[in-house]
């Protein structure tokens, strides 16, 4: 992996065996990633990404497992989708005390034997600290497709104590503390609000980090929904930050109703998401 910090920011060790995705987030000298305290789902490619601070899950599926259309030896899409462990091709690093910014490109081959490409960018403003990722995402192959995207943000819930709480417009009252649902864990998936460019939703503060708030903004026109999750069914124990673009129900729902997403050969579609730790 290949540090990459300017100013005021986070180092960010960007994997470029798995996608350019983010593995360990250090801040002040704390990997606030959750490391292995995470499930196991029996997916290697997963355990690898899911460990760090930023997995990717698409193109071609997000969530769980489910059956490939018209498949007939009776194939699932993996977990989560088949960018994880995809090689990135790094196009250009650049670091200062004012800025960073890194580009890489990755080849994706899908489930069902399908191609796409996603074109990533990241930057850093050294001044603010804030950390941003501009994606694109083509279909390369010779047939129109659906195309799904999930931002898996993952964050070592050891940090946590009772005055950790969740923040944004799309939480019912404005929010409420991290330990949300039955225990040891749960999930949930909320709208957010349509109209502004960007959601917002804060997580802190974290006493554990200085007394410092992680905030997360994301595109809301193609990640439309905000998905939380947690476990801390032992060795788990972890939060998840999930910007999405499809409500969590199964494949077959979201075609019936019309929700997929469908990219022709060669057309393309952005997605983007910034975090600060101040």
């Amino acid at each position: 992996m290949r540090a990459l910090k300017s100013g005021k920011s986070p180092t960010i060790f960007l994997d470029e065996t798995s996608v350019f995705d983010i593995g360990a987030c250090v801040v002040e000298g704390t990997d606030i990633a959750p490391g292995r305290a995470i499930p196991d789902d029996g997916d290697a490619r997963i355990d690898h990404s899911l460990e760090g601070f930023l997995f990717t899950c698409g193109p071609d599926h997000i969530r769980h497992p489910q059956p490939i259309e018209n498949d007939a030896s009776g194939r699932n899409y993996p977990l989560h989708g088949s960018f994880s462990a995809h090689p990135a091709e790094i196009l250009g690093w650049e670091a200062s005390d004012d800025n960073a910014r890194a580009t890489a490109r990755v080849p994706v081959t899908l489930a069902d034997g399908g191609t796409a490409l996603l074109e990533r960018e990241w930057r850093i403003n050294g001044a603010t600290g804030e950390v941003s990722l501009q994606d694109r995402v083509t279909n390369t192959s010779d047939h129109a497709r659906p195309v799904f995207h999930m931002y898996h943000m993952n964050v070592g819930a050891r940090l946590f104590d009772d005055g950790v709480r969740l923040s944004g417009d799309m939480f019912e009252g404005g929010g409420f503390g991290w330990r949300f649902g039955e225990e040891p864990g749960g999930v949930f998936c909320v709208p957010v609000e349509q109209g502004a460019d960007w959601a917002e939703m804060t997580l802190g503060p974290i006493a554990a980090l200085g007394g410092r708030t992680l905030k997360v903004a994301f595109r809301s026109d193609t990640l439309p929904y905000l998905q939380m999750w947690r476990n801390q069914q032992a060795p788990a124990h972890v939060m998840g930050i999930e910007p999405v673009s499809h409500r969590w129900v199964d494949r077959a729902e979201l075609e019936k109703t019309g929700e997929f997403h469908i990219l022709q050969p060669g057309e393309s579609r952005s997605y983007a998401l910034r975090f600060s730790i101040l």
